[in-house]
């Protein structure tokens, strides 16, 4: 579906949606009722995609707080003031906690692994295509309207794809803190036999949690590039072509 408008003999504005109707849709009440469900459909489209970011991005942040609390737990089992009476509880919560993290992470990853794979497939077709009208429209000098619609469309597209590789580099990121955070823990302070314990997170942790596309290639702000270059790349060809 494309942006268009509707036939001019008739007096009305532009449907939001390109669309053929096996009835005369020019005149009132008719032109209004297509006016809304035409209307209604993208608002749901859109609240469908913001829920589903929205969605992303909540998890990232509930694992982002449960790497903050196995740190957290790491820098109070080896701290100074630590009774180390219950010493071999903490240690088997703090591993256990990192434990539930690192399975946590990988069903996300297992739930959002194919939805990313469709959505960048799409976003970089629709990426693409959209820069195309952009600039047929400025070369062409179309109306303002036209280019403005687009417009929004390429900021919306775009954004979509930034939340998924910024969730995606946020998570991988932050998993690397637990090893930071393990390092600088004041293991010296304990028993060899203690801190002997601080390999099996260290060791964890040096395997990145991450968000795949489809499980080919990791979500960062580095396929968010590849993706406008190759989105770019694309729009000088059909440029060429034209």
């Amino acid at each position: 579906m494309e942006f268009n408008s509707i036939n001019s003999e008739s007096g009305r504005g532009e449907l939001f949606l390109k669309m053929e109707f096996p009835f005369v849709y020019e005149f009132s009440p008719v032109y209004e009722i297509v006016m809304f469900i035409q209307c209604i459909q993208l608002l749901s489209n859109a609240w469908v995609i913001g829920m589903l970011d929205a969605l992303i991005i909540t998890l990232i942040f509930h694992i982002s707080g449960q790497i903050d609390i196995v740190c957290q737990g790491l820098l109070e089992l080896f701290s100074k003031d630590y009774e180390y009476k219950s010493y071999k509880d903490a240690k088997s919560a703090v591993i256990r906690k990192h434990q539930n993290v690192i399975a946590f992470s990988n069903n996300i990853e297992n739930l959002f692994s194919n939805i990313a794979l469709m959505q960048f497939f799409t976003n970089t077709l629709v990426i693409c295509c959209i820069a195309f009208v952009i600039l047929i429209s400025i070369e062409g000098n179309k109306r303002f309207n036209m280019l403005l619609k687009s417009l929004f469309f390429y900021i919306a597209i775009t954004l979509e794809a930034f939340i998924f590789c910024f969730a995606g580099e946020y998570l991988s990121n932050k998993s690397k803190s637990v090893a930071n955070i393990a390092y600088e823990a004041l293991w010296y302070n304990a028993k060899p036999s203690e801190s002997r314990n601080l390999l099996i997170l260290i060791l964890r942790s040096q395997k990145r949690l991450t968000l795949t596309i489809g499980k080919f290639n990791d979500l960062s702000l580095e396929v968010f590039a590849s993706i406008l270059k190759a989105s770019a790349s694309y729009v000088s060809v059909l440029l060429a072509m034209s």
